[in-house]
Order: structure tokens, then C-alpha cells, then sequence
């Protein structure tokens, strides 16, 4: 059962605590690396049996599969998805960032230029649950930045096939190859290439441990997105909230994962009672009930707080993936939000609509690290490249002040480059 406690009765460290994996996973990741490195595609034809049963002829997704994976997948299903890409798209291109130029100084020229990631590797897990909707939301922003290739990975079936709802997805959003292969030995394809995977420049999306561990050990050789832990919810919501929606909406990232963390924040203690008896009404309901189970009873807590901007206050320390405000006056809290990676707004918008449908991505900043980072967009698929300009007659107006900057860090070379170039 859900714990509930009462703010200022407890250490914050026990209600902020979380539950860590008891897991040394970075000396088996290394080895599946390495092995991929010197052994290209046999290592993943042989990761592919020990790890997935199945043995494979090839590994790259033929265009018939996915035409095939398409056609099998029910067509309400389809519309529903082609209208979360448009709304995806919609959201996203407002992001794009342009190039600019500045020409403020006679003889200077400065600026930068915006230009897309050329390769990009996606992991779409393939375990408890498969995911659709995060080739949607990764594969739609890079192909807004303009990415020439996009490349996808995800674990086959024991039948050797890939759920066909993935690939429909994939079709849908444009994914130019697609490939049988998960887990850290994945990552190692995407990092350092085999005889028939690409090497990429970059690697976003979701996995298990070992997935985020073999994308710790990549980074440096390729850019990653983040390392993303289990999922967490926090609802802010007030005494006039429905116990049995706020069960919902807890629950909704409880069935994730047995790792994931709900956590309810109130000032009416009436809600915390009702919102306790309710979660355990609901989760015998649930279709993975063992999972959420185990995240409600491990990782799940009630907080009473003195009042709606204390809640808030409660919110920003533990800065949470995803954050509710249910209140019926939710955008007078927005502006003292400072820490949550997507922000739901109100009594009638559930997470769900940013895990599927809404527009903004569902790839965010999980462990507190909303405090520094953002959720996935366009900005993750392109890079920045500054220039600079100078004629002789502007060099020659600051070279003195270049060469005494160089000179006091005791680099004289840099100064003499600057001296250099001044008229005898």
C-alpha cells in the first residue's frame, strides 16, 4: 500500500528517497561492446540467440516486412498514429533554430551556423511493452532538423519478426532502416558500425539498464540523448480533485516499471486517504498489476502539504519527469514551476496525452536531472558551427589587445599569430 506522510514530520530524504538499482551491469556491457567492436555481426547474430532465442537469417527489416507489419495493424490504429505525428510535427518545428549572421563592426563578419545531425541511431525497446509511440516522438524532430539518415534498432520476437505496431510507427514517421537488434549490444552497433549496421553520429531513445549503460560507455564516440532512469509521476492536486482519476493518472506510470516512482502532493488529507483506497481498488484491475504493484508499495508516496504553493515548493525539490497540476486554476502555479520535465496543466489533461498524443515529446529528464536538462526536440539533432571574419584593417585595429591576452596566459605563439599579420 501506498505510504502517506505528512510534510515537516519526516526527513526529506526519506520522502525524496529513491530507489536505486542494485545491479552491476558496466562490466557485462563492456564485454558485449567490445565483443561487437571486433566481432561486428556475428556478435549480434549470437547476442540475437543467447539473449532473444531466435536465430536470424539477416538482420536489416526488409521493405515486404514492414509493408507486410503495416498492412496487419488495425487501421483506426494507423489514423490514430499518423495524428499524433502531425500534432508532434506541429509542436515541434516551432523549435527549429536558425542561422545568423553579424556585421556590426566595419571589416567583421561573425555568425553561426545551424546544421543537422547527418546520422541518427534510434533504440526502441522490445520487452515487457513495445512502444510505438517513442519512434514517433524521436524519429519526428530529427527529420524536422533535417537528419539524413535515421536509423532504428529495436529487439526481434522469438518468431524473428518485429512487432508490426513499431514498424507501422517507423513507416509512419519516415525511419530510412530498421534493424533486428537490442540491447547494449544495439548501442555497440550504432557506436562503432558493423558489415550491416551504420555507424551514427548520435543515439536517443529509451531502454532497460544495460541499454543505458552501453549508451554511458559510447558517449564520447558518439553523441547520446540522455540516460534515462525508471519513470516517475508527481500530481499536485487539491481537495476538489476525484480520487479515482488521481489513482489513474498515479498508476499510469506505475505499470511502467517495477522501478518507477509515483507520488501524490495535497493539501487535503481527505484526498490522501481516498487517493490510497483507491489505488488499491484499481491495481487488482490492471493488466500489469504485478508491476504496479510493486512500484506503488517500493517507490509510491502521499504527501500532505500546509497548502497548494507548499506543493509546489515539494515539487521543484523532487523535480520530476512528469508533473500534474490538478487544480481548476493551474496556470496560476505555472511560473513558480522551476524543475519538472513536462508540465500537464489541470483536471482534464493526463500524462497519457504527452506519452501518445498531445505533441510535446515524451522523452524527458528523469532522477532529479530536470534540474538541468530538457525534455527531447529539435535541438538534440543539430549541431552549431561558429565563423569569423576579419579584413586586414580590422585585424590590424585589435591585434595588439589578442597578442596581450596571449601573452599574459604565456602563450606566445598565439601572440605572434596576431602580430604577424600587422603591416611592417
Amino acid at each position: 500500500m501506498i505510504r502517506i506522510y505528512k510534510y515537516g514530520e519526516v526527513a526529506n530524504e526519506e520522502i525524496f528517497a529513491r530507489t536505486e538499482v542494485k545491479m552491476d551491469v558496466a562490466g557485462i556491457v563492456s564485454e558485449i561492446i567490445e565483443n561487437v567492436r571486433k566481432n561486428g555481426d556475428d556478435a549480434l547474430f549470437a547476442y540475437c540467440e543467447k539473449f532473444d532465442r531466435v536465430t536470424l537469417s539477416s538482420l536489416e527489416v526488409t521493405p515486404e516486412e514492414i509493408d507486410e507489419a503495416f498492412a496487419s495493424v488495425d487501421a483506426e490504429f494507423i489514423r490514430v498514429m499518423t495524428k499524433a505525428k502531425e500534432n508532434i510535427y506541429e509542436f515541434h518545428k516551432r523549435q527549429v533554430r536558425n542561422s545568423f549572421v553579424i556585421q556590426e563592426t566595419d571589416g567583421v563578419v561573425m555568425g553561426q551556423r545551424v546544421t543537422p545531425i547527418e546520422r541518427v541511431g534510434l533504440y526502441v525497446p522490445g520487452g515487457t511493452a513495445a512502444y510505438p509511440s517513442s519512434v514517433l516522438m524521436n524519429s519526428v524532430p530529427a527529420k524536422i532538423a533535417g537528419c539524413a539518415t535515421i536509423v532504428m534498432v529495436t529487439p526481434p520476437s522469438k518468431d524473428g519478426k518485429v512487432n508490426p505496431a513499431i514498424l507501422a510507427a517507423a513507416k509512419i514517421a519516415g525511419v530510412d532502416r530498421i534493424f533486428k537488434v537490442g540491447g547494449a549490444q544495439a548501442v555497440a552497433a550504432l557506436a562503432y558500425g558493423t558489415e550491416t549496421v551504420p555507424a551514427v553520429d548520435k543515439i536517443v531513445g529509451p531502454g532497460n539498464a544495460f541499454v543505458a549503460e552501453a549508451k554511458k560507455q559510447v558517449f564520447g564516440k558518439v553523441a547520446i540523448d540522455m540516460i534515462a532512469g525508471p519513470s516517475e509521476i508527481l500530481v499536485v492536486a487539491d481537495d476538489t480533485c476525484n480520487a479515482d482519476v488521481v489513482a489513474a493518472d498515479l498508476l499510469s506510470q506505475a505499470e511502467h516499471d517495477k522501478l518507477a516512482s509515483a507520488v501524490l502532493v495535497t493539501d487535503s488529507e481527505r484526498l490522501a486517504y481516498d487517493v490510497q483506497a483507491a489505488l488499491e481498488r484499481q491495481i487488482p484491475k490492471l493488466l500489469r498489476h504485478e508491476i504496479a504493484r510493486a512500484s506503488i508499495d517500493n517507490n509510491g508516496k502521499i504527501i500532505v502539504a500546509e497548502n497548494l504553493m507548499s506543493a509546489i515548493d515539494i515539487a521543484n525539490e523532487i523535480a520530476p519527469e512528469h508533473l500534474e497540476i490538478c487544480t481548476d486554476n493551474p496556470f496560476d502555479y505555472l511560473s513558480k514551476i522551476r524543475h519538472a520535465g513536462s508540465i500537464f496543466m489541470g483536471k482534464y489533461c493526463p500524462e497519457a496525452l504527452g506519452d501518445y498524443f498531445a505533441g510535446p515529446n515524451h522523452t524527458l529528464p528523469t532522477s532529479g536531472t530536470a534540474r538541468f536538462s530538457s525534455p527531447l526536440s529539435v535541438d538534440d539533432f543539430v549541431k552549431k558551427s561558429q565563423f569569423t571574419y576579419y579584413t586586414a584593417e580590422a585585424l590590424d585595429a585589435v591585434a595588439d589587445d589578442v597578442a596581450l591576452f596571449a601573452r599574459q596566459e604565456g602563450l606566445t605563439a598565439h601572440a605572434e599569430s596576431a602580430i604577424a599579420r600587422k603591416p611592417k
